[in-house]
């Protein structure tokens, strides 16, 4: 009862303030896509074989795209329309970069190096072809037909301090990852401030000054990969110092995506929390988007995640807020195991078929059109 009780505070308070409309409007902003997590199968054996963790369902599951994980996903976001004859749209929080795992291999593991994504699929489509060939035109189908709306989430999902330490001193399980072509299974318990996956995490604030390249550097190949400038950012893990909004505002974004309650690291360990909302503007003008919708079908938590994604979607509009859905890919993968982008899949289908049905005014928009009626 308790926990109902807070789900329910919680909910109204992602919408209680900021700017209001009338409009039925839901986005599934969903993170993670291009990036190279584990490689495969055979990947995770090696792993397991070597003894590394499997700390959550991303570490066992989370891989990149397929040509199968795309075609399926679009058939689902195309099997409905709404008032206006759109389909859905995933707004994906996508990454242009990945480690180049063969030229670290050529040079023994010295030193980091990134490639694009085209490039990765390139590699993928002859390493396991069944899997990978035509994922990219894929993607470029998907963004040409409306279907995918990638928005920046960093150049690299790889948190270079842990990374880069790591390497320095031959951490043995970091280098069976490389060698198995995957970044996951990487402790961090020794960084109290950093996880290996968020590439903004740091420990002293000086750490951030080398954070504007990355970022510029990372937009640069953004455009590049995905044929147009972002103007829309969530940083891995969510974490972010504000000192960087200015880079970000200055390489074109306009938008960042933040949670509810943030608590941002200033450095050493200390903590400031800060309350946001959508609409609220932040610094150098950067506006701030707080998802107010959770839709994450396969992970475990006991509950009907459809019929509690559309309590929350009923919340928002309750309070004449968009319906922002917060996802991620792991739920739509099946290179792994394909039974878990069925159960997620069906799970999105069964939301979609739920929504037009509820709300036959419902439109379906990109994050970046949804903020910018908000910012209005």
């Amino acid at each position: 009862m308790i926990g109902i009780l807070k789900e329910i505070l919680l909910g109204n308070a992602k919408n209680a303030i900021g700017p209001k409309t009338k409009r039925k409007i839901v986005v599934f902003s969903v993170d993670d896509y291009g990036n190279v997590r584990l490689n495969s199968n055979a990947a995770r054996t090696s792993l397991d074989q070597a003894g590394m963790k499997i700390y959550s369902r991303f570490d066992l599951l989370d891989t990149l795209e397929t040509t199968q994980d795309l075609r399926e996903l679009y058939a689902v976001l195309s099997s409905v329309k709404d008032m206006n004859g759109r389909h859905a749209v995933f707004t994906t929080f996508a990454l242009p970069c990945n480690i180049d795992f063969e030229k670290m291999a050529d040079e023994n593991y010295e030193r980091f190096h990134y490639e694009r994504l085209p490039e990765t699929y390139k590699k993928l489509s002859i390493q396991q072809r069944n899997a990978y060939e035509g994922a990219w035109q894929m993607w470029q189908e998907g963004i040409a037909k409306g279907l995918m709306k990638p928005q920046f989430h960093g150049r690299e999902h790889v948190n270079l301090t842990i990374f880069n330490e790591k390497l320095k001193r031959r951490d043995a399980a970091l280098l069976t990852a490389l060698k198995n072509r995957s970044f996951t299974s990487i402790s961090d318990e020794e960084y109290p401030t950093m996880y290996s996956t968020a590439a903004f995490d740091f420990w002293d604030p000086k750490e951030n000054e080398q954070f504007i390249h990355t970022i510029t550097d990372g937009l640069e190949q953004f455009e590049k990969v995905y044929g147009y400038r972002s103007n829309y950012f969530t940083p891995p893990v969510y974490n972010i110092h504000h000192s960087l909004y200015k880079t970000l505002k200055q390489n074109g974004v306009e938008y960042i995506d933040l949670g509810l309650v943030r608590k941002e690291h200033l450095g050493f360990g200390k903590y400031k929390t800060e309350f946001n909302y959508t609409g609220k503007k932040a610094n150098d003008g950067l506006m701030i988007v707080v998802r107010n919708v959770v839709f994450e079908p396969t992970e475990e938590r006991g509950r009907d995640w459809v019929a509690f994604t559309m309590n929350q979607i009923e919340t928002a509009f309750r309070w004449n807020k968009p319906a922002i859905i917060s996802s991620h890919r792991v739920n739509f993968c099946g290179h792994i195991d394909p039974q878990n982008r069925l159960k997620g899949l069906t799970a999105l289908k069964n939301l979609l078929q739920q929504i037009v049905k509820k709300w036959p005014d419902v439109e379906f928009m990109s994050a970046d059109e949804a903020a910018a009626i908000i910012s209005k």
